[in-house]
């Protein structure tokens, strides 16, 4: 399994991924032409953020996305992972983990990196059991949010 950034050309993958990530997490059905654009933007690097893919045989097979924190306690930056998702016939078989190592390997040889950290759907208890079981710690942080219209 090979992990790289995704471009261009991952487009299509990316958008299907998120629409069925959307669905099977939290129900929701997304906008097309909106997430569409949202991960154009990432992908013409126009946010501060970056998809990564796993492939098999040179087929997209997961993916994620990443975004930075700037950490004034750290002097450093925490990556946030978002957007987790594993085709349904790859599952169970190490595809988040291996994008989850590249993603601590990167943080572990940065100086500039400091951590990575995550939130996941408290009703998700398999992703949430995959990120203990890779190291990852749950903490006394709860998550607000204000979103306009």
């Amino acid at each position: 399994m090979v992990v790289r950034r995704a471009n261009r050309d991952d487009l299509l993958f990316i958008v299907d991924a998120q629409m069925a990530m959307a669905v099977e997490s939290e129900g929701a059905e997304l906008d097309r032409a909106t997430l569409t654009e949202g991960v154009r933007a990432v992908l013409e690097d126009r946010v501060h953020a970056e998809y990564w893919l796993a492939e098999e045989d040179e087929t997209p097979v997961g993916m994620l996305m990443t975004v930075t924190e700037w950490s004034d306690w750290r002097n450093g930056v925490v990556l946030w992972i978002h957007s987790v998702y594993v085709v349904p016939e790859a599952r169970r078989r190490g595809v988040y983990s291996t994008l989850y190592a590249h993603l601590r390997s990167q943080v572990e040889r940065s100086d500039e990196l400091m951590g990575l950290r995550l939130y996941v759907d408290k009703r998700n208890e398999p992703a949430q059991r995959v990120y203990e079981a890779l190291g990852m710690t749950r903490e006394h942080y709860h998550l607000y949010e204000w979103l306009k219209d």
